[in-house]
């Protein structure tokens, strides 16, 4: 038989998706699946977004710019600037989903063998990518029982190595909600100076910040110019993780140049995504606001339930709209399969995502699960009824 790659099976399934076989079959048999397992918001989609694409006299689909259009891009730098994020449209390269702009940027910075630092748990995802591009990723471990902060700068400069590239956060976090303060973006901005290495921040969830908090982008620090990379995407912004549209900022020109060779060689980012994207940008902020209350809303329902649960410790996550939730349990993986293979409650059961998968270091995680309280509080209450009387079971 012919050799499957190391790489190919160094690949790490995702924890998100790689119980779907099991939920299919829960929904052949008749059992109602509450999907707290994926950020897939039902919030909806902005309609100019969709009149943009609807409404569209395009004759030919052509290929757009490697770099993505100059008319998005151009509308894009304006919508930064109202966010006090002063960048030029030649300061953004637009790829195939936030996920592409991670794949080329690690692969612009980092070479074979090469580390790249990034507090876990992480979005699952960073992972892969690293894996996809032959970098290691050293993890720095966060507490739940310190809400996620960043942990001591301590614990990320006694990993600098020779080989590291950069570090890596997802501001505010997947899948904690952790919302990094200006202080903790300041320190690791003097250790990424100190060691001349990057610093990647993926802002996508910018718009999901509580409680009074402030958000900090890593571009709006001085002297932080050849050191800066944002990631961004259109996905959780205008609920639109269909349209596949993300983008590197950064004002490294040297950066920019390796970055745009890489788009180059994959020709375009998707031209009516783009057009979509670009008429998103005229959403008002009556939009954001009632989807942040509704997040809110979610977030207090999610939580005070899961704190009625005996055994159950969650912390408050101030942004995104995920949470991490420690169960009493040994192994949140069989757990979560077992729910979908095993049990009902009433014909309903709920799909988990085991968060050892968020996790770099082997081992860790395992009594953890994410839920992404992208559902409408009703059915958010329900799903926390079936989880509470599933523990009960499984524990017997």
């Amino acid at each position: 038989m012919p050799k499957i790659s190391f790489k190919g099976q160094s690949m790490p399934e995702s924890p998100i998706r790689k119980l779907v076989p099991y939920a299919e079959a829960a929904k052949k048999r008749g059992i109602k699946v509450y999907h707290l397992n994926i950020g897939q918001p039902d919030i909806k989609t902005p309609q100019v977004a969709l009149d943009a694409v609807k409404n569209n006299t395009l004759e030919v689909l052509a290929y757009s710019r490697s770099e993505g259009s100059d008319a998005y891009r151009e509308k894009l730098a304006n919508f930064y600037a109202k966010h006090h994020i002063k960048v030029k449209a030649n300061e953004i390269i637009i790829t195939t989903g936030g996920s592409e702009a991670l794949i080329i940027t690690i692969g612009s910075i980092a070479d074979q063998g090469d580390e790249i630092i990034i507090p876990e748990p992480f979005y699952a995802n960073y992972n892969g990518f690293s894996t996809l591009n032959g970098v290691n990723v050293v993890p720095v471990k966060s507490s739940i029982d310190e809400g996620f902060a960043l942990p001591p700068i301590t614990d990320f400069e006694k990993l600098i190595t020779p080989k590291t590239r950069a570090i890596l956060i997802c501001n505010p976090g997947n899948p904690t909600g952790y919302i990094y303060t200006k202080d903790e973006i300041k320190q690791l901005k003097a250790l990424v100076l100190k060691y001349n290495i990057f610093l990647i921040a993926d802002e996508v969830y910018r718009e999901f910040v509580y409680d009074g908090l402030k958000f900090h982008s890593i571009m709006t620090e001085k002297d932080l110019d050849q050191h800066a990379i944002m990631i961004d995407s259109v996905s959780k912004r205008y609920s639109m993780c269909g349209a596949r549209i993300g983008c590197i900022v950064t004002r490294n020109k040297e950066l920019l140049a390796t970055a745009l060779k890489f788009a180059q060689a994959r020709l375009s980012p998707p031209t009516y995504a783009q057009i979509a994207s670009e008429a998103a940008l005229e959403t008002t902020q009556d939009y954001f606001d009632a989807v942040k209350a509704e997040y809110v809303s979610r977030r207090n329902t999610l939580i005070t339930a899961l704190q009625k649960i005996d055994g159950v410790k969650v912390s408050m996550p101030k942004g995104a709209f995920y949470c991490i939730a420690q169960l009493p349990v040994k192994d949140t993986d069989k757990f979560a399969q077992w729910l979908l293979e095993d049990f009902n409650l009433i014909g309903e059961t709920v799909m988990l995502a085991p968060a050892s998968g968020f996790y770099s270091t082997k081992g860790t995680g395992k009594n953890q699960v994410r839920i992404a309280y992208v559902l409408k509080k009703e059915d958010l209450i329900s799903a926390v009824n079936v989880l509470k009387a599933a523990l009960k079971v499984y524990k017997n």
